[in-house]
């Protein structure tokens, strides 16, 4: 149920995307993201936290930023923490995370801007994985 309110959130956040001004050549409203090369950057205030997915809004709009799975790194942001954060649109509509800054200047590393993300393999075929490794083992890429 949650999944699908994020859905519908990251659906409505597109549909808002196109025809804003950008704020500053580093960093974007969130109603002004498009497909774009990594790195790009966008600022705001966490709304709703499921997991490692966040709401971040800003007074464009809002998005889903996909922060990788819990099992690999969790982030622990809060509703209501002021955040950047570094990555891309990802194809389903969500901002795919590649770190947050928190407001105090600490930085989450999440995963490098180019190549497949280090969670790719799998909980039990990552390598390096630094989660619980209760996942269980899958055949497929998980996120």
């Amino acid at each position: 149920m949650n999944k699908q309110f994020l859905l519908g959130l990251a659906i409505a956040a597109s549909v808002s995307v196109l025809g804003m001004p950008t704020i500053a050549r580093s960093q974007m409203r969130i109603g002004d993201l498009q497909q774009r090369p990594p790195g790009t950057t966008i600022s705001g205030r966490v709304t709703s936290v499921v997991g490692n997915d966040f709401i971040l809004e800003d007074e464009s709009g809002q998005i889903i930023v996909d922060a990788g799975p819990r099992w690999w790194q969790q982030i622990n942001i809060s509703p209501g923490e002021q955040v950047t954060v570094n990555g891309e649109l990802g194809r389903g509509g969500e901002f795919d995370a590649f770190s947050i800054t928190r407001a105090n200047g600490t930085v989450i590393q999440i995963r490098p801007a180019q190549g497949p993300p280090p969670w790719a393999g799998g909980s039990n075929r990552a390598p390096g994985a630094r989660g619980s490794g209760n996942a269980p083992a899958r055949n497929s890429l998980v996120k």
